[in-house]
């Protein structure tokens, strides 16, 4: 087919509306701002150690699965379920929780402090497994034309459900487990959707039926990257071409279609059709100047917090750290109630490492481990000084020794670190916040921007910010919901 379309960033969204429409035999371009494609879900090379820099693990591993047999492939990575999924260690405590998916082996490490832990756990997965069930095909897999086209769909899910809409995914844990500890526990999965348990809603809970029941988690053999190193060898083996260090500024139209983009040092691409990976409301606003999405506008939606990610290689080997591993402070509650608005709470932080070379020895010299820190924080909107940022880590690295009982400060032999700004900057993150605009009520669904221009017919939207929302999987369905209408289009 000789019909082109000009795919403006190479997220894995953008990857997998590429691949699905260079396998119906279009023509595919990708045009990326950085020096190579993955957007968020990219790689850091330094001083002999491999980093993954944003996803470190993956879920739903069907939807994977379902794509790449809809593409009549292969899956061109490998990967290996984990359990433990992850482990959690509170401050103050001896005691580290190993979440496994054995529900009986999972209870037994909270029998002192929550005795009834797997009646509870169980009612807790039989609502999550409901509410996943009744969701999932009808919000996540769908395309809306409308908000009326939304609101019909939402009336086929079971309205047993609707409470969950309005409660916090917090309060929902709270209904089923007494302990602090097994609450905090069961609820830090609603920070994977850039807010914090005390603003996501309950019927996200769903995604505790996915980790623990359903799927699971994933490592990737290699490191996350391989996924977007084998998705970019299909699309090159199918003819799509990959133009990079190369960022879109402007948008020339004609007759509501648009004909071509056009970059920072004046380079034109031209297409038939313009699939947009770059934020969905941001490119509206600061490169289609749309009144809807202007600055102002953009301040009054609700984005998700930032990160201080830090990536650090050391001399010595952790084996007292499983793959992922969440720590703690003993002020919970208070630090995510506050992470959005009060910067001073970062002082004794809750944090995530991700022992890259754990399961990936190639990704660190022999004797070595490759470590992955992800803190929240706010993002730019409440927090604009990153000038505290070295401090901030070096008190992480820090409490990471001594929650560990070994002290890694002085073996380290390569560190970098990202902030908000770094985001920002990089990936074109609206106030850096990591995941773009946030789950709320009046913000998912057919809610969200939608994956089709307003006024070009010919222009459309892939990625976090649009259908159906952030996250590996929901990127992949997204890509696909993106290729069905460009498919539509060029019918």
């Amino acid at each position: 087919m000789d019909k082109k379309i000009i795919i403006i960033g190479s997220g894995l969204g953008a990857l997998a509306s590429g691949l699905l429409l260079s396998r119906k035999g279009y023509k595919v371009e990708f045009v990326e701002k950085n020096n190579q494609a993955g957007g968020r879900l990219n790689q850091i090379k330094k001083d002999g150690f491999t980093f993954d820099t944003g996803p470190s693990f993956f879920s739903m591993s069907f939807v994977f699965k379902d794509f790449i047999e809809k593409c009549g492939l292969d899956i061109p990575f490998k990967f290996v379920e984990l359990d433990p999924l992850y482990s959690v260690n509170f401050r103050d405590s001896n005691h580290t929780y190993h979440l496994n998916k054995d529900i009986k082996k999972l209870a037994k490490q909270f029998e002192d402090i929550e005795p009834d832990f797997e009646k509870n756990m169980e009612k807790y997965l039989k609502k999550s497994k409901q509410l996943f069930e009744d969701t999932f095909d009808i919000v996540i897999k769908n395309n809306f034309n409308s908000i009326f086209d939304y609101v019909f769909q939402l009336m086929h899910v079971n309205p047993v459900h609707i409470p969950q809409l309005f409660n916090s995914f917090y309060s929902h844990v709270q209904k089923h487990f007494s302990s602090k500890e097994a609450q905090q526990v069961i609820s830090l999965v609603a920070f994977f959707l850039g807010r914090t348990p005390f603003d996501t809603m309950a019927i996200y809970s769903l995604l505790s039926h996915t980790e623990f029941r359903h799927d699971g988690y994933y490592n990737v053999e290699g490191g996350m990257y391989n996924i977007v190193n084998g998705l970019v060898g299909e699309l090159e083996k199918n003819g799509a071409v990959f133009n990079y260090n190369s960022e879109i500024v402007k948008v020339e139209e004609e007759r509501g279609k648009v004909k071509k983009v056009i970059d920072k040092e004046g380079k034109e691409y031209s297409g038939d059709v313009f699939l947009i990976n770059a934020d969905a409301a941001l490119f509206r606003g600061r490169v289609l100047n749309r009144e809807k999405y202007s600055e102002k506008k953009l301040s009054k939606m609700e984005w998700t917090m930032g990160y201080l990610t830090f990536y650090v290689g050391i001399k010595g080997k952790l084996p007292q750290l499983d793959l992922h591993n969440y720590f703690i402070g003993n002020n919970f509650e208070e630090y995510a109630k506050d992470v959005m608005h009060k910067p001073d709470t970062l002082q004794k932080p809750y944090f995530y490492v991700n022992n890259v070379s754990k399961y990936n020895p190639e990704c660190a010299p022999v004797g070595c481990e490759s470590l992955f820190f992800v803190c929240p924080v706010p993002n730019l909107q409440y927090k604009n000084n990153w000038d505290d940022a070295d401090d901030i880590v070096n008190s992480i690295l820090e409490d990471f020794s001594k929650r560990i009982n070994q002290n890694i400060i002085p073996n380290i032999i390569t560190k970098t670190v990202y902030t908000p700004k770094d985001w920002e900057e990089k990936f074109n993150l609206y106030q850096g916040s990591g995941l773009g605009l946030s789950h709320k009520l009046m913000q998912i669904g057919g809610l969200r921007p939608r994956n089709f221009d307003e006024e070009f017919s010919n222009m459309f939207y892939v990625g976090a910010s649009t259908l159906p929302g952030a996250g590996l999987p929901m990127a992949v369905i997204s890509g696909e919901l993106a290729a069905e209408r460009i498919l539509k289009y060029l019918k």
